[in-house]
């Protein structure tokens, strides 16, 4: 049971505040897109969440009668120059408009600078770096994606109503220097705000296996370890298998970030605390949406956040049957 009056339903976060706007103000055009062609580039199909992602991109294209072609990265995270091909091969076709998730800030930004100017770039999830565009002249038309700083606050408040106050929490991040992670563990850190004392932060690669051996360090080196947060649900799922190896589930509380099927599964069956879930499948959504009305020449904003939620025990039979949709509604500047 979750401590204190935390409400996983209170705790939705839905920003999608536009900053700056593309197109003719609001007015909307009768553009008959069907049969459009676009094209997304996206990270390994390794990782579930990538997974959903592109599961979005299609189901949302389908829908609206484009064409799309999906590429991503062929060997992992990590696979910078493979993405990179990816995109160039699919710029062969002439898309209409692109959507990128890149592995990092720049590995797609010389490839995308080769792409006919006034070519709309969607750029979901994972940042383009502003400094590695505007070198090579490369305009985004919109940014879409989950506001990690946000998320890892809403971490902490989820933790710090599982753990006694001044409970020891370890923190599992990602591949270091990695934007995402980096974000989600500041604001971790952020919204503790002194209720439990951060002991440590470990880098654990986004692998399920090198958490569950960074854990099981961790817990034998300091038994008083109460919680950990993962940057993502991988991670989470491998600390969870290291805090049950050690004897101590539902005693050490683990929150993981991504709300993938198997981590709603896990908090299901009680292996799992928590997780922030963000949506994939809303952010492939609002990215081929977003093309499209960049196709047409309708308002674009420049940066809109996806929906994030706290999904724990109390609300995880709803998570779970939305799934890969979000629980809640939210607001959608693209519907019409």
């Amino acid at each position: 049971m979750i401590c204190g009056a935390l409400r996983p339903a209170l705790l939705a976060v839905f920003l999608a505040t536009p900053i700056v706007a593309c197109g003719d103000g609001d007015k909307r055009s009768d553009a008959d897109v069907r049969g459009v062609r676009l094209a997304a580039v996206i990270k390994g199909l390794d990782n579930p969440f990538f997974v959903t992602m592109r599961d979005g991109l299609v189901a949302t294209a389908r829908r609206d009668a484009a064409r799309l072609r999906v590429a991503a990265a062929s060997s992992g995270l990590q696979d910078t120059a493979g993405q990179a091909a990816a995109l160039e091969s699919l710029g062969a076709e002439h898309p209409a408009c692109f959507v990128v998730n890149p592995i990092n800030q720049s590995n797609l930004v010389s490839a995308l600078a080769g792409l006919p100017d006034d070519t709309p770039i969607v750029n979901v999830d994972s940042v383009i770096g502003a400094k590695a565009a505007r070198a090579l002249g490369v305009e985004i038309t919109t940014y879409i994606g989950t506001d990690n700083r946000a998320g890892g606050r809403l971490g902490a408040d989820a933790m710090a109503a599982l753990v006694d106050r001044g409970a020891k929490v370890a923190v599992i991040t990602g591949i270091p220097g990695d934007i995402g992670s980096g974000l989600r563990a500041e604001g971790f850190e952020q919204g503790n705000r002194g209720r439990f004392e951060i002991v440590t932060s470990i880098a654990a690669d986004f692998e399920r296996e090198k958490a569950k051996l960074a854990a099981a360090d961790l817990l034998r080196e300091d038994p008083r370890i109460a919680g950990f947060f993962a940057v993502n649900d991988l991670m989470a799922l491998g600390v969870a298998d290291a805090v049950k190896a050690a004897g101590k589930k539902g005693k050490v509380k683990v929150v993981g970030f991504d709300g993938i099927r198997e981590a709603l599964a896990a908090i299901a069956r009680g292996s799992l605390s928590a997780t922030v879930a963000q949506y994939p499948f809303a952010m492939g959504q609002l990215a081929i949406e977003a093309c499209l009305a960049a196709v047409r020449g309708d308002r674009v904003p420049a940066s809109l956040a996806a929906p994030v939620q706290l999904v724990t025990s109390e609300n995880v039979a709803r998570a779970r049957a939305n799934f890969p949709k979000p629980a809640e509604p939210f607001d959608d500047p693209f519907a019409r």
